[in-house]
This record gives C-alpha cells, structure tokens and sequence, in this order.
C-alpha cells in the first residue's frame, strides 16, 4: 500500500487569531509565484506587493510583514492572497521559510512579525 503525504491545510500554522478576521487581509502578491501556506511574506515598499520574504533584498522584501494563508499560485500578472497580517498566534513549526535563509535573518524577521503582533509558538498551544 503506498505511503500518502497530506498536504498543509490553509491556516492550518494558526493557534489563535483575533475575532471576526481581523488578523487577516486581502493582499496583492507579486507575478509567478507558487506558495504554501504558512509562508512569510514581505511586502515592496514601492509598489505595495506582497512576495516571499528575501532577506537579501533591498525594497522591503527582506522585512517580513506577513503569513500567507492558503496555497497561492500567481500567473504573469499577479495575483491576490489573504494574509494573517496582525494579532495571532502561529505555530512555528509549520511556517515556511527561504531556503538558506541564516539563524539571524530569521531573529530578524521574527522580531518583524512580532512587532505585528504575530507571535511564534512551539506547536499547538490552543
């Protein structure tokens, strides 16, 4: 019988967000993209578009301001996606993160998602 893997379920990193959605938004999110949930997401400065956190970028990709909900897939135009933006709890373990990404980036950037007030947990809490 073969071995079958399930997926991570949208929102399936949240231990507790605020009432009636406010932790979440409706965001742009740049060209090109296949993301799973959970990932973390900058946001361009300049154009107001949402992409995969790159610590080494320099139009405010490198400072995380989100967690993406639900898996997107964007084509050459863009898309959209809902984010957990603010006021929730995430379990760490199930966030996605870039590839390489360094030990202090990663402070970094989780001290970017808590000055949101997204918090990182180890596992479930709720």
């Amino acid at each position: 019988m073969p071995v079958m893997t399930e997926p991570v379920h949208a929102g399936e990193f949240i231990v507790s967000e605020g009432n009636n959605s406010i932790s979440r938004e409706l965001v742009e999110l740049a060209a090109d993209l296949t993301l799973l949930p959970g990932t973390i997401l900058g946001k361009n400065t300049s154009t107001d578009v949402y992409g995969p956190l790159d610590p080494a970028a320099d139009t405010g990709l490198q400072m995380a301001a989100g967690v993406l909900w639900d898996h997107v897939t964007t084509d050459a135009t863009g898309g959209e996606g809902v984010i957990i933006a603010r006021l929730a709890e995430v379990d760490q373990e199930l966030l996605v993160w870039p590839e390489g990404i360094t030990d202090e980036q990663k402070t970094t950037a989780v001290s970017e998602l808590t000055s949101l007030d997204i918090i990182l947990r180890t596992g479930e809490q709720g």
